[in-house]
């Protein structure tokens, strides 16, 4: 099973396991995190499931929408790397995919 690497804001790291169609919204969610607020249900209408991507994975899950680029707008802390995480969908070709929980706005 692929796996994520994720960066929690206090800089720890956790290694989750996900199943392939689920969003990396639900897989954060589902592994008993609790820094994601994911307002929205991963609906893609607020930008509370924010999280950065490594430079070296910004390639490997896709172009950002305008609707996503539009709510990554409103935040503080927006960068190159930046993504709603329930815009990205879990395949076994993300397996080792960095991602860093974003500031709380």
């Amino acid at each position: 099973m692929a796996k994520l690497n994720l960066i929690k804001r206090d800089g720890g790291s956790l290694e989750i396991e996900g199943d392939a169609g689920v969003s990396i919204m639900e897989m954060i969610r589902d592994s008993g995190v609790d820094e994601l607020m994911a307002l929205c249900g991963g609906c893609c209408s607020c930008a509370t499931c924010h999280i950065f991507l490594s430079e070296e994975d910004m390639g490997r899950t896709g172009e950002v929408s305008a609707d996503e680029s539009d709510l990554l707008d409103s935040s503080d802390h927006r960068q190159a790397g930046s993504r709603l995480s329930c815009q990205i969908i879990w395949s076994n070709d993300l397996d080792g995919l960095t991602v860093t929980i974003a500031p709380e706005d």
